[in-house]
């Protein structure tokens, strides 16, 4: 059950700039605070309790219940922002907590890892919080200053296209550090 909710989260988050800009028409903001916060909510209940889970789900739980009550078209587009906060402050933390989050990860398929690859994962864990950071100050102006259709387009498109690449890039780079080593 947990699973069917986190594929829902993903799936909100994904589709939530287009649900937006396509929806705000036919539906009120409370409904979008009712539907998101019902999934958050539902993740708090069932959903492993993992460091930082369960604060990240009260922080959304939150957004969404102001969202609800202020029924405020402009609070819908600060989901994203929560968002980027959330994942900055998951990589982020993890530098000061450790392991740092590309060790976690890279540990599940390679549970020994080496001194230059553990290296190697928190200069990765440092450039993915420094992208978080930049996402979700550009989500923030965007939010602040630009029109809806630019919100959607970076927040629903480009957002993801650069985190494909830069996905990418570290996976060729991974390939040249794992040939060196």
């Amino acid at each position: 059950m947990s699973r069917l909710i986190g594929l829902g989260l993903l799936l909100a988050g994904l589709l939530y700039p287009f649900a937006v800009y396509f929806g705000m028409e036919h539906f009120a903001p409370w409904q979008f605070g009712l539907l998101l916060g019902s999934l958050w909510l539902a993740r708090a209940l069932t959903g492993e309790r993992k460091p930082g889970s369960l604060w990240m789900a009260l922080c959304a739980i939150v957004f969404c219940g102001l969202l609800g009550l202020l029924n405020s078209p402009a609070l819908l587009r600060w989901y994203p922002v929560l968002i980027s906060g959330f994942m900055l402050g998951l990589f982020g933390l993890s530098l000061k907590f450790g392991p740092p989050m590309a060790e976690r990860l890279a540990r599940l398929s390679e549970p020994e890892l080496p001194d230059v690859a553990i290296r190697y994962t928190r200069r990765v864990t440092q450039v993915w919080s420094l992208f978080f950071l930049c996402n979700g100050l550009l989500a923030a102006a965007l939010t602040l200053w630009a029109p809806l259709s630019w919100w959607t387009l970076y927040n629903g498109l480009i957002a993801y296209g650069l985190m494909g690449l830069l996905f990418a890039i570290e996976w060729l780079i991974r390939q040249r550090v794992r040939g060196r080593a």
